[in-house]
């Protein structure tokens, strides 16, 4: 569960920081955000299958700081690519 959450922070927060960084990927805050949660949420669900080292750490109960690393950067980036490509298309169409 805790690794579901750290995947989730980092993901809004990733989106929000993409959405500001690039004007024409933003969302507004709330948008951002919606994104971010989405992407973190998937991407961080997806790394312990693609990396299975760290879904046997996490099963284990002892996830090391690397293990905690990894979730918050997968959740981060996930959110910033999810903002990205929702904040491009968003803006092909208008």
């Amino acid at each position: 569960m805790e690794q579901i959450l750290m995947n989730l922070v980092a993901g809004a927060i990733g989106g929000n920081a993409a959405g500001k960084a690039s004007p024409s990927f933003d969302l507004g805050t709330l948008g951002n955000t919606i994104s971010g949660l989405v992407g973190g949420g998937v991407l961080g669900q997806l790394i312990p299958l693609v990396i299975p080292a760290i879904s046997a750490a996490a099963q284990g109960g002892n996830l090391s700081v690397g293990g905690i690393l990894t979730n918050l950067i997968g959740g981060g980036v996930g959110g910033a690519i999810l903002t990205a490509i929702i904040g491009a298309v968003k803006n092909r169409a208008a």
